[in-house]
């Protein structure tokens, strides 16, 4: 089989026709509620270029935070760009105001429906919630506005309150409504459950918004997804409040190979916008961070340094070069008798079998870890890929 992915996509069951889904990027919202994030305008307006450039269906910035945070937002709408800019605010008039005067078309806002939200955040009843979210909607609307509502900590509300909320709201003519996990509590099968379950009570579009605070953002976003939703919510590495929310790489790198969603994302920006933010924020992606991190096409053991240099595919799902990474190999007290034969012949020493295993041997006796690091180019892939074209006029002839 030419494609080495082949047997897993059959175990990931695609079908004929695959549903897009959507990517609202938070960055300039979520993003900047990461602790110790602050971004200026002219780089909040950068990150939106980028992002819009990138390929993101919606980019959300809130313009209540500032006078700065309103001017960032009234000026990225001023760009122009193919992505929707959503304002996002409370569920206030005075908010939804605060988005008009910014020029806005889309507008998202949020309120919190679980018991311990309404008790002891917002200190009213269920009726007082389910009143304001209607007027908010009906003034949005009435406005002229596209609306997104966020049923804050909905994965934590009554599942009867929540449907009540979101078929009044529904009523009221919201465009999309979100459905979070607001403090990362959710398995992915009870995302997927509580998702199901709204989709079968409302025809409203739904975003799922998840966070990671045990670690199953993505997961549950996807699950999401699964169950009916088709946007989720990203930022740049994932950087949010708290431990923030499912990072863009992944998100889009999952989407375009493991749920083939016909995006039109440019893969190749995903390093680069992960840098721009770790020059803005100082805060670096860890070495393993998947796609985007220093390790992520990093190669060591012996067994896998000899799979790699006759064919990378042995164990990258995806080049490194098509999501702006770079593969790297490391020697050391690891590698074997392959990688030791690749590390002569990069010092222009003639090779042999025994010569190379002295080398791994002599390796393994110095016992310094990891000694050098060499990257591996896709000039390698490149000679795969005409040696298979090779073989295959070989054959045909």
């Amino acid at each position: 089989m030419n494609d080495p992915n082949y047997y897993a996509d059959q175990h990931n069951a695609y079908n004929k026709s695959q549903k897009k889904i959507r990517v609202l990027d938070s960055t300039l919202r979520e993003g900047e509620q990461h602790p110790g994030v602050t971004f200026t305008n002219k780089q909040r307006i950068q990150i939106a270029w980028m992002l819009d450039y990138f390929g993101v269906d919606q980019i959300e910035i809130s313009p209540i935070v500032s006078r700065d945070h309103f001017e960032a937002t009234k000026t990225i709408i001023k760009q122009g760009l193919k992505a929707d800019i959503v304002a996002h605010v409370r569920a206030l008039k005075q908010d939804v105001d605060v988005a008009l005067k910014c020029d806005s078309i889309w507008t998202a806002t949020y309120l919190g429906i679980s018991d311990v939200h309404l008790k002891d955040k917002l200190r009213i009843t269920r009726e007082e919630a389910l009143e304001r979210a209607v007027e908010t909607v009906e003034y949005a609307k009435s406005h002229g506005l596209k609306m997104r509502f966020t049923v804050e900590d909905g994965s934590r509300a009554d599942p009867k309150f929540l449907i009540k909320v979101c078929k009044a709201i529904e009523e009221a003519g919201v465009d999309r409504i979100s459905i979070p996990d607001t403090v990362g509590i959710m398995r992915p099968i009870g995302m997927y459950n509580l998702v199901k379950m709204v989709r079968e009570n409302i025809k409203t579009p739904l975003d799922v918004h998840c966070h990671n605070d045990i670690g199953f953002a993505l997961a549950n976003a996807f699950a999401g997804c699964d169950a009916g939703a088709d946007q989720i919510h990203t930022t740049i590495d994932g950087i949010g409040e708290r431990t923030g929310i499912p990072s863009l790489a992944e998100t889009a790198v999952a989407l375009t190979y493991l749920y083939k969603s016909p995006n039109d994302f440019r893969l190749d920006m995903l390093v680069d916008l992960s840098r721009l933010i770790e020059q803005y924020t100082s805060i670096r992606p860890y070495d393993s961070k998947p796609i985007v991190g220093t390790s992520a096409y990093k190669h060591k053991a012996g067994t896998h340094l000899a799979a790699i240099l006759k064919n990378p595919a042995a164990y990258e799902p995806i080049s490194p070069s098509v999501v702006g990474n770079r593969r790297r190999i490391v020697f050391g007290e690891l590698a074997g008798k392959t990688g030791a034969a690749y590390l002569m012949s990069l010092l222009g020493l003639a090779k042999n079998i025994d010569d190379a295993k002295a080398v791994a041997a002599g390796l393994k006796n110095l016992r310094m870890g990891d000694l050098i690091e060499i990257p591996l180019e896709d000039r390698l892939e490149k000679k795969i890929i005409n040696d298979k074209k090779m073989m295959k006029l070989d054959e045909e002839k």
